[in-house]
């Protein structure tokens, strides 16, 4: 666990995650929409950022190959989301710093997503690169492949 500008970054059950999934990632649908195939599997990793005891960011690792861009030990990151409150704070910095760090550990050579097109600025801050171009997920919107290798 790591304790930052009174942000407390910890793995979480991917129940957790859903109350910040939700109202950003799948607004307007049910909370049942927000299991993702691979939530329970044991190499899947589920970040929560919380705010004094509330929960404010969420972020998923799961353990995927994208040979595409490097046939290596990889993870996706899915499902980040960050409160309307407490976005543009740094929370997701936080968190993406805090899952390059978990994987590293890990032996991880990339971390890669399909990140939403209005978030494209925030993870080339972060360091990504793009891959590919723009691409529609149904009922989600557009994405494109982005990705950084860790090693």
């Amino acid at each position: 666990m790591i304790t930052e500008n009174k942000i407390c970054l910890k793995l979480i059950s991917a129940k957790k995650t859903y109350p910040v999934r939700q109202p950003i990632l799948r607004a307007n649908r049910p909370i049942s929409s927000c299991k993702f195939t691979g939530d329970d599997l044991e190499t899947t990793l589920h970040i929560g950022a919380y705010l004094n005891s509330g929960i404010v960011g969420v972020a998923t690792l799961l353990q995927a190959q994208n040979s595409t861009i490097l046939d290596a030990s990889a993870y996706q990151l899915r499902g980040m989301a960050i409160s309307d409150e407490q976005q543009g704070k740094g929370v997701g910095k936080k968190i993406i710093t805090y899952a390059e760090t978990i994987l590293k550990e890990k032996g991880v050579l990339l971390l890669w997503m399909n990140a939403r097109e209005s978030a494209i600025p925030f993870y080339t801050k972060c360091g990504y690169t793009k891959d590919g171009s723009i691409f529609d997920i149904d009922k989600v919107g557009p994405h494109i492949v982005m990705f950084k290798k860790l090693n």
